[in-house]
């Protein structure tokens, strides 16, 4: 059959069913059919699944003619997804199309939650397309004779590609690819990404930059134009001190009719127990909920997860009260409304979960924004011109992660062992490690065979042996055995199980919030109050408590920051705002409107910056004297600017200074006045020498430590523990900083502690937007004000710092206070 002819009959399958196919899947049959590699930036729910599936299979129909009569065993395509959840929506369609062709096809998903009999029957025999995750494809990399099992392969999709780059996990799946195709000479190598603002980048660091796949490939765009309303909840009385106490609770009744009056509707939170708190809420003050509304979140179990995600799509449940869990892939189709607690923190995310509402092609995506607190409402703002905009982010790829390669050469060795001169050209090959030097692969061989020159004396971390012809090879059973339970890139502190004393399993919580209560505590996990009993054997026992108060855990990913395009766009939005006052309401828009009385205040006391300014503001309380700085970068940067100003200062005059920062600004508290006017004649908000300074004010040595916990697991140097015998995360980081001392001393040039450095400044103190931050600075007019009280802008990083410190009860109580006397 010719490429019409192939095409012809993917077109009758969907005519049959009613439906037509996008141009942009034609474009994607034709390029695939036509031998070509590419990325397809497609929304979710836009069909890309049959966008790749498709051709596939017409790709086999075309070589083998007889395709009904005589099937052809063997793995031809894998589908690698991030989220397990995604794999049964794709087995679905991808069983669907081929059972109905005639191919006899068969589709296995192969992820962390698969069975071990269905793997080792996998293992027999390889279905026709395997949907899997980063993780589960370097597990079969490492598994022997793995070149029979991907000898036929004719292709790899490489699903939600936008979720994968900027991460490890990605570097995993570059590398991945950077072998597999040296063993199937015909691969076909594409990926499906949502909107990301550097789709072109993506695309070469999924090929290879440089390489004949990229030459011969297309980047194909769905140009569905998805109509997306944002609408925002705003209270009917504006408090003129914004604050964010409330988690944006205070505002639950004006969410309770547009749940009632939706078929189904998602509940998006950013944290965990901002997630946990709203569905408490919810179901003690509206019983009549129960068993209407649902939470998910990753850390309760499996079961349940799956249960929810089958009830919301056939209609059973009302709500979902849920976090980034739901960001992804489970097919909803009849979510009808989307409602986003507090910032996103970033366009794409937003985007995202938007699109889960109205998830059919054509369909309209309404979406309610409720603020946490006032000043949100300029987001809100800000996002309804982004959406307008499709204004999203750029996903950072990672570069030189030296851990994950150490992991990556031990996988290679653990299998059928590997030729350095065979694997070092692919390695170079790949985006990530495309500027390796020999000298460093040569560190590299070394450290896995020798443990590197501070490890020689100990034999645990030889793991490498060179045989007589050079291949390098793991030939010990255990160090096999070891490196296969921890292949991957995900390190999150120790997850213990949570189960009720009589049996019965509820979810996972990090060990270092349990680690913080004692036995009688009760905390809320998984809408319930539990009490806690006792820890044993990595295992959390409890039983239902009936008290009302109760600790809500939180997670350690619940940091999250404004991603620099939201930062933009929020400052760009304040600047409007400033611009607004005055003006009558018909002119700006309700959001701008409803913010009216809080402007007007902030203005009454100090400035809204406009955008050739920069807004510091001044007062003193019976905590001590505030400085408060606005540069709207987002908590992360304002952290490091923190503690960069208040060392910078510290040395003009010997100062100490406590820090609160929140997503708008930072403060830096003492109890003696700074001069300002010193600060501002010595320019402290120069880019020059950044480095030095961060080193010195952030203790960046110790924030190091840290990173390289995660690093030494990534490359093996630390073991995590069997399945139902962890090692603590205690022991895990003690053992790390031992590690770490030892490369400090002894081992100063050695790459993975280098590695931890670099990637502390890269990406968690995102040392790039910071010095572009300061530029930005340097070159506005600098504004100080010295105010009276607290004003508007200010409000809501010190009720932040006293959350820190206080019971909701009493903070709401001091807030009170605070707000009458601010008031007058």
């Amino acid at each position: 059959m010719n490429r019409k002819e192939l095409i012809g009959l993917a077109e009758t399958w969907f005519e049959d069913r009613g439906w037509k196919p996008f141009a942009f899947q034609k474009q994607t049959w034709n390029a695939f059919l036509s031998g070509k590699h590419g990325l397809l930036n497609a929304p979710t729910g836009s069909g890309k699944t049959y966008a790749l599936w498709v051709p596939i299979v017409l790709n086999y129909i075309k070589n083998n003619p007889n395709y009904r009569e005589s099937y052809k065993k063997g793995l031809k395509a894998i589908w690698i997804t991030p989220l397990r959840a995604l794999s049964v929506e794709i087995e679905q369609a991808a069983t669907r199309f081929a059972e109905e062709m005639g191919t006899g096809f068969s589709v296995g998903i192969r992820t962390g939650d698969t069975p071990q009999k269905d793997r080792a029957a996998q293992k027999r025999s390889m279905p026709d397309l395997l949907i899997t995750t980063p993780e589960s494809l370097h597990l079969l990399l490492s598994s022997k004779n793995y070149h029979r099992l991907f000898k036929d392969l004719d292709a790899v999709v490489v699903d939600e590609w936008h979720e994968l780059l900027g991460t490890k996990r990605g570097v995993q799946v570059e590398l991945g690819l950077s072998r597999l195709k040296s063993i199937s000479k015909d691969l076909r190598i594409w990926g499906i990404s949502a909107t990301i603002g550097n789709l072109q980048q993506a695309r070469e660091v999924l090929l290879g930059p440089g390489s004949e796949a990229l030459k011969n490939s297309k980047l194909i765009r769905a140009k569905l134009k998805k109509k997306i309303r944002v609408k925002s909840i705003i209270p009917d009385k504006m408090e003129k001190f914004p604050w964010r106490g409330h988690l944006g609770l205070h505002l639950i009744d004006e969410v309770v009719p547009i749940i009632k009056n939706s078929r189904t509707s998602l509940i998006f939170t950013n944290t965990r127990s901002q997630c946990e708190l709203w569905f408490q809420k919810l179901m003690h003050k509206y019983p009549e909920f129960a068993g209407e509304v649902a939470m998910h979140h990753g850390s309760i179990n499996r079961e349940t997860r799956l249960w929810v995600e089958q009830a919301i799509r056939n209609e059973n449940l009302k709500a979902v009260v849920c976090t980034s869990s739901l960001d992804l892939g489970v097919d909803f189709a009849p979510v009808e409304t989307i409602i986003q607690i507090g910032g996103p923190k970033g366009v794409a995310r937003f985007l995202q979960r938007a699109g889960r509402s109205g998830h059919r092609p054509g369909e309209e995506s309404l979406i309610y924004f409720l603020p946490t607190h006032a000043i949100e409402l300029i987001e809100a703002s800000a996002l309804q011109k982004a959406v307008q905009k499709t204004a999203v982010e750029d996903r950072i790829p990672y570069l030189m992660s030296f851990d994950v390669l150490v992991q990556y050469l031990t996988t290679l060795a653990v299998s059928d062992g590997f030729f350095p001169k065979d694997i070092y050209p692919e390695i170079k090959s790949t985006f990530c490690f495309h500027g390796i030097t020999e000298e460093e692969w040569r560190w590299l061989l070394n450290f896995i065979t020798k443990g590197s020159q501070s490890l020689q004396a100990y034999d645990e971390y030889k793991k490498v042996e060179i045989e007589e012809d050079g291949r390098f090879k793991v030939n010990n059973r255990g160090v096999a055995m070891r490196h296969r339970l921890q292949i991957g890139t995900i390190v999150s502190d120790a997850m213990l199980g949570v189960k009720y004393l009589k049996g019965g399993y509820i979810g996972t919580i990090e060990e270092w919030f349990i680690s913080k209560l004692n036995p009688g505590d009760v905390f809320t996990f998984a809408g319930r109050n539990l009490e806690l009993v006792r820890i044993k054997n990595m295992q959390v026992l409890v039983k239902r408590s009936k008290k009302k108060t109760s600790k809500v855990p939180s997670w350690m990913g619940g940091r999250m920051t404004f991603s620099a395009r939201m930062s933009e766009l929020l400052r760009e939005e304040m600047y409007a705002a400033a611009a607004s006052v005055g003006k009558s309401s018909a002119k700006v828009n309700e959001e701008l409107s409803a913010l009216k009385p809080i402007l007007e205040k902030q203005k009454k006391e100090s400035i809204i910056p406009k955008e050739n300014e920069f807004l510091i503001e001044t007062f003193k309380t019976r905590e001590g004297y505030h400085a408060v700085f606005y540069p709207f970068e987002g908590r992360f940067v304002h952290e490091a600017l923190g503690s960069l100003l208040a060392y910078r200062i510290s040395l003009l005059s010997p100062i100490s200074f406590s820090i609160a920062f929140n997503d708008y600004g930072f403060e830096l508290l003492s109890d003696q006045e700074i001069d300002m006017q010193q600060v501002l004649d010595n320019d402290l908000f120069t880019a020059e020498f950044l480095m030095d300074d961060l080193y010195k004010s952030l203790n960046a040595t110790e924030m190091a430590r840290r990173k390289f916990r995660d690093i030494a697991v990534i490359a093996g140097l630390v073991f995590t523990g069997y399945p139902n015998k962890l090692v603590k995360s205690k022991h895990l980081q003690s053992s790390s900083q031992l590690i770490f001392s030892v490369f400090k001393d002894y081992e100063e040039d050695n790459l993975l502690y280098l590695q931890a450095f670099r990637e502390t400044f890269e990406h968690q103190l995102e040392e790039g937007r910071l010095r572009m931050a300061l530029e930005r600075i340097n070159a506005q007019k600098i504004v100080w004000r010295n105010c009276e009280k607290p004003t508007p802008f200010s409000f809501p990083i010190i009720t932040d710092r006293l959350r820190e410190k206080l019971s909701s009860e009493k903070l709401e109580d001091r807030i009170r206070r605070m707000m009458k006397q601010l008031e007058k």
